[in-house]
């Protein structure tokens, strides 16, 4: 039986060579193929951390094309993240609408949780139908979702039929599967490890 015979060094790098144009000629004939632009709704949802932190990275992006956007808070109330003192730092860009009121379980009042919703609602409506603005973030519309203080069929009514050029993003663990189905994109978040199981409270510059 002959001995196998080891590559050159310049062999391996010819092969690599080889391989890696065979990929670009493959990845350049499914580009070709792909000539669509518009608005997209996007869903980041799951139980693992950064939903919003990655939504609020698509703002960032956003507003260094120049992109005007808006940013309705649907639950958290009026913390002080690092993301909005960000986002005030280009107020002729971003419009901030900051409508929750805490989470369920500090107001504790159904009704006032429903009106809080509704209210956000509305004012996330009225971002998207300003024209001059080119993305919208809902943060945490998935928990007002969750718990039914808005219709799901409304909400996706209106999603789907949103302005063309519109993007929309929506944040929240347990996104609702009528809301998944409509979406062009959806992220899921999954949980590995998470520091609050250690003892860890939220700390500035990684929760908010």
């Amino acid at each position: 039986m002959a001995a196998k015979t080891e590559m050159t060094e310049e062999q391996r790098a010819d092969r690599h060579a080889e391989k890696m144009r065979k990929k670009k000629a493959a990845r350049e004939k499914i580009m070709a193929t792909k000539d669509k632009t518009g608005g997209l709704l996007i869903v980041h949802t799951g139980k693992g951390k950064g939903k919003s932190t990655a939504a609020f990275g698509m703002v960032a992006r956003a507003i260094g094309h120049g992109m005007k956007v808006g940013f309705v808070q649907f639950v958290k109330g009026k913390w002080e993240t690092g993301e909005r003192k960000v986002l005030e730092a280009f107020s002729d860009q971003v419009v901030i609408r900051t409508m929750g009121e805490g989470f369920t379980w500090d107001t504790q009042d159904l009704e006032r949780d429903r009106a809080a919703a509704r209210a956000a609602w509305e004012t996330a409506k009225e971002l998207m139908a300003d024209e001059s603005i080119s993305m919208v973030l809902m943060d945490e519309l998935n928990i007002v979702l969750r718990y039914d203080y808005l219709p799901i069929a409304e909400v996706v009514e209106t999603l789907a039929n949103k302005r063309d050029d519109l993007h929309v993003i929506v944040t929240g663990r347990n996104a609702k599967d009528e809301l998944i189905e409509a979406a062009d994109l959806v992220t899921e978040m999954t949980m590995v490890k998470h520091p609050f199981r250690s003892g860890f409270k939220a700390q500035a510059g990684i929760e908010y």
